[in-house]
């Protein structure tokens, strides 16, 4: 069997050498982030904490915890990623099912997939977006956030390639029954399609929570800042007037205690979140980027 060649098992044994190098490379940072979070501020300001902590207190948690700013923005980035999720994945669904037709059944399809996968390669640029958001009276509003990546024609085209896999006999025998497109949608297409689904609501999630740019661009009052863009002030222009700390409150506390727990919490959600939907990765992912 060609498992058991020597090939095969150096093969294996490289790959697993491999993944285990990278696998260490991604947890190290994290390790070491909330090492600085509980260490004392001396050490923190040095820079001598590594991957354990010196002088192991939680004072920078109950400054994070006690600071209304920074609780406010996980309630914004939360609201974000719930409205962000739902609207996105349920245009994705609406634009991916017509989409995925044959021709005959839907004269067209070509041309409008064409048009979506134009806007993949070009974009009107951050000064034509900036103007349409504020004539369309979003700015400063949760909508800035939401509504101009609602449509993510990478998301569309998977989950058009997934749909496209659906046999086509369960779809014609749930219209020869009397089904219209809707109930087709909904009680033939998703619940097979829940892999592609997971994975492209994950991808969904994950861009909601990181992106910063967009807070900072569209949301002039600091108070309704999402925790990314919060995060982004503190940690790359470190500015903590944003989060209203205090100059004794600095004095006490090392600025990288700070940093460190409010980057671990920020990233917990996702760490959370990331195991209920990992094993559907595989298939969503393969089966969606099969093209016929």
């Amino acid at each position: 069997m060609y498992y058991k060649s020597r090939k095969y098992r150096l093969f294996y044994i490289c790959n697993f050498a491999f993944l285990l190098v990278a696998s260490i490379a991604c947890v190290l940072p994290l390790i070491h982030i909330l090492a600085v979070s509980f260490s004392a501020k001396e050490p923190a300001n040095a820079q001598a904490v590594g991957l354990w902590p010196i002088g192991f207190n939680t004072d920078a948690y109950k400054q994070t915890f006690s600071n209304p700013n920074f609780l406010e923005s996980i309630v914004v980035s939360i609201e974000r990623v719930l409205l962000g999720t739902i609207i996105g994945m349920a245009v994705t669904i609406l634009t991916a099912y017509p989409l995925s037709k044959m021709n005959a059944r839907f004269r067209g399809r070509t041309m409008y997939t064409w048009f979506f996968v134009f806007t993949m390669l070009f974009n009107g640029g951050l000064i034509p977006t900036y103007m349409v958001i504020q004539k369309m009276h979003l700015m400063n509003s949760i909508w800035a956030l939401v509504l101009p990546g609602a449509v993510s024609a990478w998301n569309m085209v998977l989950l058009l390639n997934f749909f496209k896999t659906v046999p086509r006999e369960l779809e014609e025998a749930a219209l020869i029954d009397g089904a219209n497109h809707i109930k087709t949608l909904w009680y033939i297409y998703l619940p097979i399609s829940m892999p592609s689904l997971a994975t492209l609501s994950l991808f969904t999630m994950v861009a909601h929570w990181n992106s910063w740019f967009d807070g900072m661009i569209y949301l002039t009052d600091a108070q309704k800042w999402p925790l990314s863009t919060l995060l982004q002030t503190i940690v790359v222009t470190e500015d903590f007037s944003k989060i209203n700390m205090r100059p004794e409150d600095v004095k006490l506390i090392s600025n990288e205690t700070v940093k460190a727990s409010q980057i671990f919490i920020g990233a917990i959600p996702i760490l959370l979140v990331y195991p209920f939907l990992q094993k559907y990765f595989v298939k969503g992912m393969v089966l969606g980027a099969v093209k016929e």
